[in-house]
């Protein structure tokens, strides 16, 4: 074989073993070259991976000797974690390793400010991926979805994705303690942090944790720092989202911290102090310190069951809250029909609360003396709370195909019912005895689906039809399929859960 003929196949073989290799990885370059690189490695943290795992595994067993863990039975939502060289903050950062073992999220948001920049309101980078000395962590699709719906708020700004270590800082704890995860990164700069809450609230489920990474004071003499960020934490741990910002050098992370507080104030979520110390504790010396804590949020699942007259299943929402929203669909009702309500700008103010603009599914039942007498809703939550009541009382009263049209003596007689519905998940089941068991009575809200036939059942569907088989059965032929279809192949099931309130005339 001549030299040429040498090399031509050497050049070949070359293209067809990169051709497999770009197949098998499934990486092209263009993709390649959309993942952040680390900035900060070999100055917040190793850039080695043997010893950045060695160094946060020393810190997580330190932090052994003081561990704090969830209260039982309770989820963790989120976590407020330092974001200073590992020596510094590492030890602070470990006491998360308690609350976050075992744990598995599909999403974390990490929230972070911005410090060498300037901009307003926030970045998400539209990289694929963040890259550290442990591996890649990729971008959740939901970061995009940020970017599209809201590109006022959240945009892509280069700079502060080459600049910036908040968000950097926080990803190799979260490899070691959480494994495989995707994340949604947003550095915030100057703005109204009101806007924030609401779309970010919005790709938050169940399998989401919300990270912000934040340090407290800045180059206070030790003892004044130790006052100061005990008293910013006590204001984290009582929800006081405006006292937070009242005086200066609280937290370099505050616009977050703020938006956080104001998540939990909307659901519930109730925080715990896991660790704090400051760089005089660590690595520093004690005439211009850094504070750190460590601060969990969790939601106390076992008492979103509890239920009464008015407020009944999966709590978000308080009931005075709640019988906002049943004021709501009442006096939509009645002013379609004409009739004259009293209270008009109370109710608006009562509306005002950022929890209503949060989008949720919604129904909007109607009952005369406990008959049915109109139910319509939204699955998705593709409106706001508000629009999603209004529109359903509208269509319950006079569009449900069931029932004519609600006359003005029938509105005194009915008794209204607010349902606000998680997001539908699809639940895998191998056969319908699988189907059975996975089923949970009075919880889950039911929807089935094959081809065009859909239906679904509030999870209050249950007092009435508590049997599962029943019930299937009912939801079927409500669908239009036979009433044996949740028996056979082919047929979607999704579930959601239900917070509802209901007026008792």
């Amino acid at each position: 074989m001549t030299r040429f003929k040498k090399k031509l196949v050497h050049i070949i073989l070359l293209f067809f073993w990169t051709g497999i290799l770009s197949i098998n990885t499934g990486i092209s370059p263009v993709y390649a070259q959309k993942i952040r690189k680390p900035v900060y490695d070999g100055r917040f943290y190793p850039k080695n991976k043997k010893v950045l795992f060695a160094q946060i595994n020393e810190y997580t067993k330190l932090a052994q000797k003081t561990p704090v863990f969830l209260p039982e039975g309770k989820t963790l939502k989120a976590l407020i974690l330092p974001h200073a060289g590992y020596i510094y903050s590492g030890l602070t950062a470990a006491h998360s390793a308690f609350v976050l073992k075992g744990k598995q999220f599909d999403k974390v948001v990490i929230m972070g400010p911005d410090h060498r920049v300037g901009f307003l309101n926030c970045a998400v980078t539209d990289s694929a991926g963040y890259e550290t000395p442990l591996g890649t962590v990729f971008l959740h699709a939901d970061a995009k979805k940020l970017r599209k719906q809201y590109k006022s708020l959240f945009q892509t700004i280069p700079a502060s994705d080459q600049q910036e270590h908040s968000i950097e800082v926080q990803i190799p704890f979260l490899q070691i303690y959480l494994g495989r995860f995707k994340i949604i990164p947003i550095v915030m700069g100057r703005g109204d942090i009101r806007q924030y809450v609401t779309p970010i609230d919005n790709i938050c489920d169940n399998n989401t944790l919300i990270v912000v990474s934040s340090d407290l004071s800045h180059y206070l003499p030790y003892s004044e720092a130790v006052k100061k960020d005990h008293e910013t934490i006590q204001m984290i741990l009582d929800l006081n989202a405006e006292k937070l910002s009242e005086t200066n050098n609280r937290a370099c992370g505050i616009n977050p911290i703020q938006v956080l507080v104001q998540l939990a104030r909307r659901h519930r979520w109730k925080p715990i102090l896991l660790h704090y110390s400051n760089s005089g504790d660590t690595a520093g010396t004690r005439d211009r310190v850094v504070g750190y804590a460590a601060i969990a949020f969790y939601e106390d699942t076992t008492s979103t069951r509890q239920k009464g007259p008015q407020q009944k299943g999966y709590g978000q929402m308080d009931k005075e809250k709640g019988d906002v929203l049943l004021k709501l669909a009442r006096k939509t009702i009645a002013d379609k029909l004409g009739i004259k309500t009293d209270e008009p700008n109370e109710l608006k103010s009562s509306l005002s609360d950022d929890i209503f603009a949060s989008r949720r599914g919604t129904f909007v039942t109607l009952k005369i003396n406990d008959q049915l007498r109109g139910c319509i809703g939204n699955l998705e939550p593709d409106k706001s709370i508000i629009e999603g009541v209004k529109d359903n009382a509208i269509n319950a009263a006079f569009h449900d195909p069931r029932f004519p049209a609600l006359s003005k003596q029938e509105l005194k007689k009915v008794d209204i019912e607010v349902s606000l519905l998680t997001k539908p998940r699809e639940l895998e089941y191998k056969d319908a005895n699988d189907l059975l068991n996975k089923l949970r009575v009075n919880i889950d809200g039911v929807i089935i689906q094959k081809g065009f036939y859909r239906a679904t059942f509030l999870p209050q569907v249950w007092e009435q039809l508590p049997d599962k088989k029943i019930f299937l059965e009912h939801l079927c032929m409500k669908a239009g399929l036979s009433d044996d279809a949740w028996k056979k192949p082919g047929l979607k099931v999704m579930t959601y859960q239900v917070q509802y309130f209901e007026e008792k005339n």
